[in-house]
């Protein structure tokens, strides 16, 4: 059997090649030999995520005349790259893309990083802010008084609390996709949504097409469930989908499940149009593919008179092929674990079924607070006050990450918390692990990436503002002098820090 899940045809893979900027070359360098130029070009496609691992190359012949060079030329470079472990081939097989034995791997989600260490470190790790007061404490008191009724009986809802079901299938309603309670089921945060979907429909070893980049989180909830990821890269820049090559991948790997975000996508920000999901909704029901979309970040929008596009369930309003996961994780508050699935009746009461086999149900008292929020306009409030956080926090890591790196690039995103990052070369790993060092905590690109691929990326989440964001653009800028140069012992000190 292949041991690719994907294919780049031989026009598609020139045209990447050709985009990219070859890098100036200092006084008295010489020029690389063809090969030399073209291997390299690939492998940096490869480790940018531009074409996926495990994606199928053209035949040498093919790429060939597609580059107007040899084939000589091609059959060098791919030898290199079989060499260097960006390559592997089989006889009647072809050859397809990898990453090197000994590489650092995804192999981790994000974790919060421990009280007792914000002292000294700027953590840019997690993309969460803190709770918008007063709405918190106003929630925790309203569903106090909610709760006594409650409080009779055993406390166990799979499905979720009648009350805050009938809730978001009436604001699912409003934005214009009629909803019923039935469509509902609440969950235990957005992992939790999405950790249930996956048992339910995509057992172990079946294919899940996921974003390339995509949320490092979901990606590590999927290898541990067993799944077989097929990557799918994104457009570039902000242009969100890329459905050429999202039509290939369902029609070519038949994934079982496939899993986006449309709105503000993490770790890129894009937005994907409407016609993008018109098109995504379209391929996906005609390969039989089930779609788990996550609006986590739908209301996180920061431009004034953005308007949004309808979501992308409007074009599957019954929930046969477009499972939507939402949350009060980003929009309100990370320690609010409350999250819920809209989805066919059917396939609710599957997951509902299996839930007895998991965690029974979510807590009473956090979906009341919810509940409160959304009956009583605060959450809208809430979402305001968020909303104006992170747009001030953005601006301001912007403007210090433009000051203290201007050979770093990125698109600065309309909405979400979240920049995607090209580190001008430098490995993202690297930077990841220097910059604890100097004391700021930043994910590298790999962690987005299905093996090893974003290594000359790093995200940077809208979590920090003001002089925090300057210093932490500072200690970065530190981390990729101490890369660049080599050095990086580990005796650097980080350096106490008080905003």
């Amino acid at each position: 059997m292949a041991q690719w899940t994907s294919a780049v045809g031989p026009a598609q893979l020139a045209r990447q090649l050709q985009a990219q900027q070859p890098r100036p070359a200092g006084p008295g360098a010489r020029k690389p030999p063809a090969y030399r130029a073209l291997a390299d070009g690939i492998r940096l496609l490869v480790l940018e995520g531009r074409v996926p691992v495990a994606a199928r190359l053209p035949a040498e012949r093919e790429l060939a005349v597609a580059l107007t060079v040899s084939r000589t030329t091609v059959a060098a470079a791919y030898e290199a790259l079989r060499a260097e472990g960006f390559l592997e081939s089989r006889r009647g097989a072809g050859s397809w893309t990898a990453v090197p034995a000994g590489n650092p791997l995804p192999a981790r989600g994000l974790e919060p990083l421990p009280p007792e260490s914000l002292g000294s470190m700027i953590d840019l790790g997690c993309a969460a802010l803190p709770a918008p007061e007063p709405w918190l404490t106003r929630s925790v008191q309203g569903a106090l008084e909610e709760l006594p009724p409650y409080a009779h009986t055993h406390g166990d809802y799979p499905a979720g609390l009648p009350a805050l079901r009938q809730m978001l299938a009436d604001r699912y309603t409003a934005r214009g996709i009629p909803t019923m309670p039935e469509q509902i089921m609440v969950t235990t945060g957005a992992m939790g949504a999405i950790d249930a979907i996956c048992h339910l429909f995509a057992g172990r070893g079946e294919r899940i097409a996921v974003e390339s980049p995509s949320y490092a989180n979901i990606l590590q909830l999927m290898r541990e469930a067993g799944a077989r990821l097929v990557p799918v890269a994104m457009a570039e820049g902000l242009a969100g989908w890329d459905l050429n090559r999202w039509r290939q991948v369902l029609r070519d790997a038949a994934p079982r499940l496939a899993y986006v975000v449309a709105d503000f996508h993490n770790p890129t920000g894009a937005l994907a149009d409407e016609d993008q999901r018109r098109q995504l909704v379209d391929a996906a029901r005609s390969a039989g593919t089930v779609l788990v979309v996550d609006e986590t970040m739908s209301e996180l929008y920061l431009e004034d008179g953005l308007e949004m596009p309808r979501p992308v369930c409007a074009f599957d309003p019954a929930g046969a092929t477009v499972l939507t996961v939402g949350s009060a994780s980003k929009a309100f508050w990370a320690g609010m674990r409350i999250g819920w699935v809209r989805a066919a009746p059917d396939v609710i009461r599957s997951l509902v079924a299996a839930r007895a086999y998991a965690d029974l149900g979510t807590p009473v008292l956090e979906q009341l607070g919810v509940n409160w929020l959304m009956g009583t306009g605060g959450w809208e409030q809430a979402v305001a006050i968020r909303r104006t956080q992170a747009r001030e926090n953005r601006d301001a890591l912007v403007a210090a990450v433009r000051a203290e790196l201007p050979e770093w690039e990125f698109d600065v995103p309309r909405g979400g918390l979240t920049l995607w990052v090209r580190t001008g070369g430098l490995s993202g790993s690297r930077l990841a692990e220097v910059g604890e060092r100097v004391g700021v905590r930043v994910p590298s690109g790999p962690r987005f990436g299905v093996d090893g691929a974003f290594e000359g990326y790093v995200r940077l989440p809208f979590t920090v503002g003001g002089p925090v964001a300057e210093e932490a653009a500072v200690r970065l800028a530190a981390a990729a002098r101490l890369v660049e140069s080599g050095a990086g012992t580990g005796n650097e000190q980080p350096r106490a820090f008080v905003a």
